[in-house]
């Protein structure tokens, strides 16, 4: 029996993400503050706060934050990499940070990290897995209701939670599923094809 890199974009954002924890703990203090914040006052013209946007969901305020959101994104994550592709989720992913970070920014003043953005979307996104075209599932509805709707009360309270981020990536999920459904990956040669 072997070990096998099953699910190579997710597992690339968890050893990424770890790596730039234990680097900014223990090596090089401040890391994530300086690359991995997506501010909530960028300079528009600036490249790296561009960068920012992107690689703010591999920045973690410590290790119970971090392994919250792995160990939710490493149990979807690779059925939906298997279902719809490493490109695809990839993509989806990182349009999932950019667009949170530049809404981030466009409506609040507070710097936003971390991966539970994009764990609201494969939550989310996971719900139309055997989803047809023209079709909304029952599951999604009930889940993104409980989801979307806890984040929604839990933005009345005063913490260092952005529900903003939770509630926009499912929103980003559920705009993939629809858009995705019917999406399949056939077992033989990963050929995608579309079910009408």
């Amino acid at each position: 029996m072997r070990i096998e890199y099953n699910s190579p974009v997710i597992l690339n954002l968890t050893f990424a993400s770890t790596l730039v924890l234990l680097l900014d703990q223990v090596l090089i203090p401040g890391l994530i503050e300086n690359f991995f914040i997506a501010r909530g006052n960028p300079v528009w013209s600036s490249p790296m706060d561009w960068l920012r946007f992107f690689t703010s969901i591999m920045g973690h305020s410590g290790w119970p934050h971090l392994v919250g959101n792995f160990s939710l994104i490493l149990l979807v994550g690779p059925m939906l990499e298997e279902r719809y592709g490493s490109r695809d989720l990839a993509l989806m992913i990182a349009l999932n940070a950019l667009a949170t970070g530049i809404f981030n920014a466009i409506l609040f003043q507070s710097g936003l990290y971390g991966a539970s953005g994009v764990v609201f979307m494969l939550i989310l996104l996971a719900s139309f897995s055997n989803a047809r075209s023209g079709t909304v599932p029952l599951t999604f509805l009930i889940l993104g209701t409980m989801y979307i709707g806890e984040e929604i009360l839990e933005s009345f309270k005063a913490d260092q939670i952005s529900q903003f981020a939770h509630i926009f990536g499912g929103i980003v999920g559920s705009f993939f599923g629809f858009i995705m459904a019917g999406k399949q990956r056939s077992s033989p040669g990963g050929m995608q094809q579309h079910q009408d």
